[in-house]
């Protein structure tokens, strides 16, 4: 394989690479090779948020404390997402789609697919932020006026034009999206020094008070990110091989992981030396480092990375809408206009302020998507592979060969969610609402699957009907 060909996806047509088999297995002839989808998944690595998280962090806990949370995030990432993305790329599903055949059958699903979606949602609300954040503060335009509603819209759209074609669109945009952030990054860190006496880890210092409330605080930020990032991954990981192994999918996630983790460390970097001038507000707010620091060219920088990272949340909320409104409904008008229904939501929100919520959703999202995953691998590892209550290869998603509704995974997501929520309304600390959450439901869901010994995979009488091809 030359280095061009490793680098590029195989050939499709063009209604294949508008619809990524949003609802149906990726055939093994359409499979891509392991850089090509490490450079997609580059835009999702450098995207504004970890310059966000890495400043979180250093404020929480400080260095070198703050590795301890960034350590789990790191290897808790690359074990969930070397999981995942080896159990769909097996079965070439998305995990929307093997949800159905995985212990929440083929209607139960739709609901692990809204989840999922809202994730999406709310990652693109919060990127498309940061770009008003920096139009505000060069041009002087409010935040939560009409004219920062109206360029927020804008923007998102034209993003949309971006990820038409799927994988395809957003191979091309990474091949020369990535350099020009890099080129522009060094030119921030040029500025920085030169306006700025860069404050280094040694004086990475927490803000508050420390202690085993902010060290929890930190650790469950970086729950949440750990199982969104294996998760979204898995999202394009389900493309590779269908024998790639192991080492193969952990690769993938490491290659993803390594500027990821630069940015997290940049930002954390960003925000100590920013802190004393400007406050922990605006040195953790990209939007505001990057105008600072660069001007013009930084709201330019700002809108660049906000494009190639929300390629990729309009995309992954597609696919998982597409597979959740036909598991409900049958309804299919193509999965690029599910991308409007994102954008739709995400203007609505934006308009609303639903961002100055950003601790709630984090904890909502961190106990809903950690639950739905565990579940999932507890179920395809544990139920099938290691108890075989179930067939282990060739996981359904069909309708007619998996049940509508599979009590074991929803009944364990209810409880879990509904104990997690306990934490959310402050019965518990909230910071240990999505572990006890992401430990108790795939423990419910193995016990309720060994009682009822698999027969829930099986579809009744009255699921089944006429079968599309397989």
């Amino acid at each position: 394989m030359s280095i061009r060909a490793a680098f590029r996806g195989p050939e499709a047509s063009l209604d294949d690479q508008i619809e990524s088999y949003a609802i149906d297995r990726v055939p093994d002839d359409k499979r891509w090779p392991i850089p090509a989808i490490s450079l997609v998944l580059l835009g999702n690595a450098t995207a504004m948020f970890f310059f966000s998280f890495g400043a979180q962090q250093s404020f929480l806990v400080g260095w070198p404390t703050m590795l301890i949370p960034i350590g789990y995030f790191c290897f808790g990432a690359i074990l969930v997402g070397a999981l995942t993305m080896r159990m769909t790329s097996r079965e070439g599903l998305s995990q929307s789609l093997i949800s159905r055949g995985l212990g929440f059958g083929s209607r139960g699903a739709a609901v692990a697919s809204f989840i999922y979606a809202v994730n999406f949602i709310y990652y693109f609300l919060f990127e498309g932020t940061i770009v008003s954040h920096a139009l505000a503060y060069y041009f002087d335009i409010p935040i939560d006026s009409l004219t920062g509603i109206v360029i927020f819209a804008v923007i998102g759209l034209v993003t949309i034009a971006f990820v038409w074609r799927g994988m395809y669109a957003m191979s091309m945009l990474q091949t020369w999206g990535f350099p020009i952030f890099v080129g522009l990054m060094a030119w921030a860190l040029i500025a920085l020094a030169g306006k700025h006496d860069v404050v280094g880890p040694a004086g990475w210092e927490a803000t508050g008070a420390g202690g085993a409330a902010a060290m929890w605080t930190a650790m469950s930020f970086a729950n949440g990110q750990m199982i969104f990032q294996g998760l979204m991954a898995t999202d394009y990981g389900r493309f590779a091989r269908r024998d790639i192994r192991y080492r193969g999918t952990a690769t993938i996630m490491i290659l993803e992981l390594i500027p990821m983790f630069t940015i997290i460390f940049l930002g954390a970097l960003l925000g100590a030396t920013l802190i004393g001038e400007f406050g922990a507000e605006k040195a953790q707010d990209p939007g505001f480092v990057f105008v600072h620091l660069m001007g013009f060219v930084g709201v330019v920088f700002v809108v660049i990375t906000q494009i190639r990272i929300n390629v990729m949340n309009l995309y992954g909320g597609s696919i998982a809408l597409s597979s959740g409104v036909d598991a409900v409904s049958r309804f299919r008008p193509g999965r690029p206009w599910w991308m409007f229904a994102i954008w739709a939501f995400g203007v609505l929100f934006y308009a609303t302020n639903v961002i100055n919520h950003l601790g709630t959703f984090l904890a909502i999202t961190g106990v809903l998507t950690n639950t739905w995953v565990l579940i999932l691998l507890a179920d395809y590892f544990v139920c099938r592979r290691w108890l075989g209550l179930g067939p282990a290869d060739g996981i359904e998603f069909r309708e007619g060969r998996v049940r509508e509704w599979n009590p074991c995974g929803l009944v364990s997501l209810a409880v879990a969610v509904g104990i997690g929520a306990l934490g959310i309304l402050e019965v518990y600390p909230t910071y240990y609402a999505s572990f006890v959450a992401m430990i108790v439901g795939p423990i419910i869901h193995v016990a309720m699957t060994a009682a009822t010994r698999g027969r829930y995979y099986e579809p009744v009488a009255a699921d089944t009907g006429e079968l599309s091809p397989r």
